[in-house]
């Protein structure tokens, strides 16, 4: 047990609060008596909302501070949306603990239509995502994709007044939040394929501390840990970044992992499907795997748009 009290390191959004303070309950009440203390570290991506991530560095953007304030030891663990971490972590930090996974799918917002599928013709979608983006035009070909920055609050705000007809939020933020009741409807996987590791929550702390790393391992979840082994493998493959509209996941039943996953040109006009399925032990392999056919299928055709 720590003599005294652990950081925790945070982003300062409602929402980065509101999964950081879940996640410190959990960390106390698998280590009683811990005491704990929040330390709010703004990032890049806070401070720029009025360009897409994908111009301006990508969504390390989120993770690189609270990562320097690891290496500066003051913070001991940084928790993140898993979905916001860089396929490669810098070298002296690891991801402890990943918990057990919320509802991964995206949820509908607008106030002029139940689903997607329903909205008007020409209807402005607004979003941030390239992965929302295409699939949005690859269903809906007819709709406008605008651009929609900001945390979960200011979305909503901006769709209500106005600034679109309608966004996608991932329903596990909402949830997070207490606003799951905003969302119109809950879009399938099949229609909107989630971003790799969307739902899970990620503990980082710098790799040698073992006693960080046994504070944790009470409240870590071996099949969600198993299950974004398999996506993030699928994204290293793919060299995966925010400019990179790719979409994934894995799930686990019987002892056997499925990896679904999609690859997009960002205007949704053409995209390439791959899966996998094996023994959760071969998690990684799967991810690569179905990375590697992604990367094969795709071609030049792919590598064109990424110049």
């Amino acid at each position: 047990m720590l003599n005294r009290p652990l950081r925790i390191g945070t982003r300062g959004s409602p929402m980065a609060l509101a999964q950081t303070g879940m996640v410190r309950d959990k960390i106390v009440a698998a280590n009683p008596g811990l005491e704990t203390e929040l330390v709010v570290v703004t990032t890049v991506a806070d401070k720029i909302l009025d360009r897409p991530l994908s111009e301006i560095g990508g969504k390390g953007l989120f993770t690189k501070e609270l990562e320097q304030a690891l290496f500066d030891h003051t913070v001991d663990v940084a928790v993140h949306s898993m979905k916001d971490v860089e396929t490669w972590l810098p070298e002296g930090l690891a991801i402890a603990c990943i918990l057990e996974r919320d509802d991964p799918r995206d949820a509908f917002l607008s106030p002029h239509a139940e689903t997607l599928l329903a909205l008007p013709e020409g209807a402005r979608v607004g979003t941030s995502s390239l992965r929302r983006a295409a699939q949005v035009l690859m269903h809906r070909p007819d709709l406008r994709v605008v651009p929609l920055r900001g945390n979960a609050n200011t979305r909503m705000r901006k769709l209500e007044s106005g600034e679109c007809d309608a966004t996608l939020l991932a329903l596990a933020g909402l949830q997070r939040l207490s606003l799951q009741d905003m969302a119109r409807s809950i879009l399938p996987v099949e229609t909107m394929l989630p971003a790799v590791a969307q739902g899970a929550l990620g503990i980082e702390c710098r790799a040698d501390d073992s006693e960080i790393r046994a504070l944790l391992a009470p409240i870590a979840c071996e099949t969600t840990t198993t299950a974004i082994a398999a996506e993030r493998a699928l994204l290293a493959e793919l060299d995966g970044s925010c400019r990179t509209p790719i979409a994934a996941l894995a799930r686990i039943a019987d002892g056997m992992l499925r990896l679904d996953g999609l690859l997009f040109l960002p205007d949704g006009s053409r995209h390439w499907a791959a899966s996998g399925e094996g023994p959760i032990a071969d998690a990684e392999r799967i991810g690569r795997e179905a990375g590697a056919a992604l990367k094969a299928q795709a071609g030049d055709t792919y590598a064109r748009h990424l110049q």
